[in-house]
């Protein structure tokens, strides 16, 4: 009976081809944009936890003043290299400590110019950066001591100044110093905040201090912590160890802060996660809409076709075959709907993460709620227009003109 009451159903809907295909243009709509905009959304968050691991593995950022943001460094008192090694020697669980110092400059090689950021810290830098030379070496232990006119550029640098040349080697000339390139990073493309992590020169923290910026101030302490250490712990340990250091009263507030970039990642997904869920719920909307849609159209197949569910009721068919037969046209057409919303959404989303430049990501689950989901669409809205066919007085339908 099943199987009769479904050909009885598609033999309905290939009657009105046009009409069909309008009805569930809603439920297309409805599932390929729920699906288009989780898939997006969830890709977005990957990409926003990817660009906040490629600042470092296990990364603390230790920064003077007392919030994090323009201006919350203030006058705050600047860290030195000293702070640096107290850390990486009396705190646990901590793998590499790097200072970093930051100045903007003009780099000129080749005849061409080109504005960067030049950084000075150590090798522990590309440690806490999760860093790889492309070619070339880290600075040797002579040139950290003796700041040396040395210098590692990104790849962004290398393809402005040297294109096509070898970097390697050559001299650039960074403000009124002329350093040797002896390493070239690998590229780890846009930050997390939107920036261009390869356009920058890194050189040793020595090297800046006294040639480029003139003081010994170093803006940032990069500490990268050990695999299963304890954040929390490691922070609070820093958090004593540098109140000492900079004997701050028991009263006073810390004139310093401390990020866990792990913590940043999990706020910044958890953002995007709401986001996309809000996005997804407002799309399911035009699920509701195609579904009143379908009852609509269903109420007029019901009206069209009076005398012939009079004929069938007055020869003997049961009313909950004549149920079964109206509710299971209007379940196949959500869906149908449904699986041609799916192959959409599926190009769609595809396109757009190409076009947005985030990974895509097929989420079954997604795929399978929205199919289920639009078939309870169907039985939903197609079960008055059912129920109505089914208790027709059958004398009163034969007489329907």
């Amino acid at each position: 009976m099943l199987l009769n009451t479904l050909l009885l159903a598609l033999r309905s809907i290939r009657r009105n081809l046009m009409r069909s295909f309008l009805t569930i243009l809603g439920i297309v709509i409805g599932v390929s944009a729920v699906i288009t905009m989780v898939t997006l959304g969830n890709g977005a968050t990957l990409a926003v936890q990817n660009q906040i691991s490629s600042l470092g593995t296990n990364l603390l950022q230790v920064r003077p003043g007392q919030r994090m943001g323009p201006g919350g460094g203030g006058s705050a008192v600047a860290f030195k290299e000293s702070d640096g090694e107290a850390i990486a020697t009396q705190i646990g669980g901590v793998a590499a400590v790097a200072p970093e110092a930051r100045s903007g400059a003009t780099l000129v090689a080749n005849g061409r110019n080109w504005s960067s950021s030049v950084i000075g810290s150590t090798n522990d830098w590309l440690i806490t950066g999760n860093w790889n030379l492309a070619s070339g070496r880290e600075f040797s232990d002579d040139e950290v001591r003796a700041g040396a006119a040395v210098c590692l550029i990104g790849e962004t640098v290398r393809r402005e100044l040297y294109a096509t040349q070898t970097a390697l080697g050559a001299q650039l000339r960074v403000k009124q110093i002329s350093c040797e390139i002896v390493g070239v990073l690998a590229s780890k493309g846009q930050g997390a905040f939107g920036n261009d992590q390869d356009d920058v020169v890194l050189m040793p923290i020595k090297t800046l201090q006294r040639r480029i910026t003139g003081n010994t101030r170093v803006n940032t302490l990069l500490v990268s912590m050990q695999d299963g250490s304890d954040s929390a712990r490691v922070t609070a340990g820093i958090t004593q160890l540098l109140r000492e250091r900079r004997k701050l009263a028991s009263t006073d507030e810390d004139n310093f802060n401390v990020l866990d970039t792990k913590q940043l990642a999990d706020t910044l997904s958890g953002t995007t996660k709401v986001m996309t869920m809000l996005l997804g719920a407002v799309a399911a909307v035009s699920l509701l809409v195609g579904g009143i849609g379908i009852m609509n159209i269903m109420l007029v197949s019901v009206t069209e076709r009076t005398r012939e569910i009079g004929l069938r009721l007055a020869i003997g068919a049961l009313e909950r075959e004549v149920l079964l037969q109206f509710l299971i046209e209007a379940v196949v057409l959500a869906a149908l709907g449904g699986l041609v919303g799916i192959v959409l959404a599926t190009i769609a989303s595809i396109g757009l993460a190409q076009l947005m430049s985030v990974p895509y990501t097929f989420n079954l689950s997604v795929n399978v709620m929205s199919f289920v989901f639009s078939a309870f669409i169907g039985v939903l809205f197609g079960y008055f227009p059912a129920r109505r066919a089914a208790r027709m007085d059958p004398i009163e339908a034969l007489r329907h003109e």
